[in-house]
C-alpha cells in the first residue's frame, strides 16, 4: 500500500506539472515536448505501468530544468531545491523498489521474490 501511494502521490505531481506545461501560452516546443513526457511519466506512474522506464523519463526531465537546459515552466510545482530534492528522493524510491504488488507491470510480468539459499558451512562445499 505504501509504494502505491507514493507512486499515486509522485504521479499526481508529475501530472499536474506536465498540465503547467500544457496550459502555457508562448510556450517554446522544447517546453511542449517536456510537457507531453512529464505527462506520460506522470500516467504511467500513476497506475503502475512500465515503471522503471517512466521513472527515468522523469528524472530526466528534472535534471533538465534542474542544470537550465529545458525551459521551466511558469508555474514549477519544483521551485524550490528542497521541493527538488523530495521529488528527486522519491522518484529515487520508486526506480529502486519498482511498481509493488497493485500495480499493472506486477499483474503482466507477475511479481518478483527474491530467493536467497541457504548457507552452505565451508566444511561441506
Amino acid at each position: 500500500m505504501a509504494l502505491l501511494l507514493l507512486r499515486a502521490v509522485f504521479g499526481v505531481a508529475l501530472l499536474m506539472q506536465g498540465a503547467c506545461y500544457a496550459t502555457e501560452t508562448n510556450a517554446s516546443p522544447a517546453a511542449g515536448i517536456l510537457g507531453a513526457v512529464t505527462l506520460a511519466a506522470g500516467g504511467l506512474l500513476f497506475i503502475g505501468f512500465l515503471t522503471p522506464i517512466a521513472g527515468v523519463m522523469a528524472a530526466m526531465g528534472a535534471i533538465g530544468v534542474a542544470v537550465s537546459w529545458l525551459p521551466g515552466c511558469t508555474q514549477n510545482l519544483f521551485d524550490s531545491r528542497l521541493a527538488l530534492a523530495f521529488g528527486s528522493a522519491m522518484l529515487a524510491a520508486i526506480i529502486a523498489l519498482g511498481p509493488g504488488s497493485l500495480s499493472i507491470d506486477a499483474r503482466l510480468f507477475g511479481r518478483r521474490e527474491i530467493i536467497i539459499p541457504p548457507r552452505v558451512p565451508s566444511s561441506q562445499r
